[in-house]
C-alpha cells in the first residue's frame, strides 16, 4: 500500500517479478484495493501471489512513530511481522521510509555488534556502481555508527557489486583528515585502524567520480546528497533534450544521439537499482522510492531476493566482532 501510485504500480511490479523470478510473493494490504489491481493481470493466481490482509495504512505525511503506535494493523507492521515470524524471507516497501525503518527495527532487532540500521543505496559513478550509506535512516550519528556503516557497506559492495576489496571513503568537506566537523574527524580516526580498505575523506564533488566504492556519511547528509542528485539528473535530461531540439542541425544530432541519450538515462536511473536495503537489522528489508515505477518495484524485489540468498548478516556479525575493540 506504500508509494505515490500504490497499490497499482506495486502490484504491477510484483506481477512482473513473479513472472521472471523464482519467488512467491505476499502482497500485504487492503484486499479489495489489491485485488482490484490484480484483476488487471489475468492469470495472476497461477504466479504464486497471495494477498495478506492489513486493515490500516501509514500515510506519507504521518509521523512514523505515532502512526505505528496508533495503527497496529498497518500494512508495514503486518509485512515485517511475516518476516520476523519466518513466513517470508524479506520485506519490500515503497511507503514511508521512517515507518519502514522503525517497524523493521522493532520486529527484527539488530545484528550483533550494530547499534543503528542504515539505508544503503547504489549510485552510478564514472567507473562502476558504488554504494552510499546512510541514505536516510539516521539524521544524527556518532563516530562508531559511521565505523559500523563502513563495515556493512564494504560487505555489501563485495556481495552485491562483486568488488573484491572495496575502497571506503568518508564524506567530508575536505580531503585532509583535519577537515569536517567533530563527527567526521572522530570517525576518520576510527576508520584509519578499522579492518576496511579506508582511503580517507571524500569531498562531495568526488561522490560520483568512482574514487570510492563505499561512501559513508550520516543519514541527513546522505539523503540530501541523493535528493540533490535526483534533481540534477532530471534537470540535465530536460536541458539536454531542449538543446538537441533547438535547431535543425541539432535536430539531426538529436536523432543520431538518441541511443547515447537512452544509455545515459539508463546509467543514472534509480529504477535500474530498484530499492535500497536497510542494513544492520536482523531481518531483510528493502526500501523503495515513493515514486517507484513498475521496473523499480520489480528490481527491488530482485534485490531483496538476492539479499536473502547471501550470508550477509552472518558476515556482518563476524566483521563487527573484529572491530568491537575499535569503537
Amino acid at each position: 500500500m506504500g508509494g505515490d501510485l500504490a497499490p497499482s504500480v506495486i502490484v504491477d511490479g510484483a506481477v512482473a517479478a513473479a513472472r521472471h523470478l523464482d519467488v512467491r510473493l505476499l502482497l500485504v494490504g487492503q484486499p479489495m484495493e489489491v485485488e482490484r489491481a490484480l484483476a488487471e493481470h489475468p492469470g495472476w493466481r497461477s504466479l504464486g501471489l497471495q494477498v495478506v490482509e492489513a486493515t490500516e495504512v501509514v500515510g506519507m505525511s504521518e509521523s512514523p512513530a505515532r502512526a505505528l503506535r496508533r495503527k497496529p494493523g498497518a500494512s508495514i507492521r503486518v509485512a515485517v511481522d511475516l518476516v520476523a515470524d519466518g513466513k517470508a524471507a524479506a520485506v519490500f516497501s515503497a511507503g514511508s521510509t521512517g515507518a519502514t525503518v522503525l517497524a523493521a527495527h522493532k520486529a527484527f532487532g539488530m545484528i550483533r555488534g550494530v547499534d543503528r540500521p542504515a539505508i544503503i543505496t547504489t549510485i552510478p559513478t564514472r567507473k562502476r556502481p558504488a554504494v552510499l550509506l546512510d541514505a536516510g535512516a539516521n539524521a544524527e550519528c556518532r563516530p562508531q555508527h559511521l565505523l559500523q556503516f563502513a563495515v556493512m557497506g564494504s560487505i555489501y559492495a563485495s556481495l552485491a557489486l562483486g568488488v573484491e576489496r572495496p575502497k571506503v571513503g568518508l564524506l567530508s568537506s575536505g580531503e585532509e583528515e583535519a577537515k569536517g566537523n567533530d563527527l567526521t574527524r572522530e570517525a576518520h580516526q576510527l576508520l584509519k585502524v578499522a579492518p576496511v580498505n579506508f582511503i580517507g575523506n571524500v569531498e562531495a564533488r568526488d561522490v560520483y567520480s568512482g574514487v570510492a566504492d563505499v561512501i559513508v556519511c550520516d543519514g541527513f547528509t546522505g539523503n540530501v546528497v541523493l535528493k540533490v542528485s535526483e534533481g540534477l539528473v532530471e534537470t540535465v535530461e530536460v536541458l539536454l533534450g531542449e538543446e538537441l531540439k533547438g535547431t535543425f542541425s541539432s535536430q539531426v544530432g538529436s536523432l543520431l544521439s538518441r541511443r547515447a541519450f537512452r544509455r545515459f538515462s539508463r546509467r543514472v536511473d534509480y529504477s535500474e537499482y530498484g530499492g535500497a536495503p536497510l542494513v544492520g537489522t536482523a531481518g531483510i528489508a528493502v526500501v523503495g522510492h515513493g515514486r517507484s515505477s513498475v521496473k523499480a518495484v520489480r528490481n527491488a524485489i530482485a534485490a531483496a531476493y538476492q539479499f536473502a540468498e547471501t550470508d550477509f548478516m552472518r558476515r556482518v556479525e563476524q566483521q563487527m566482532d573484529a572491530v568491537a575493540t575499535v569503537s
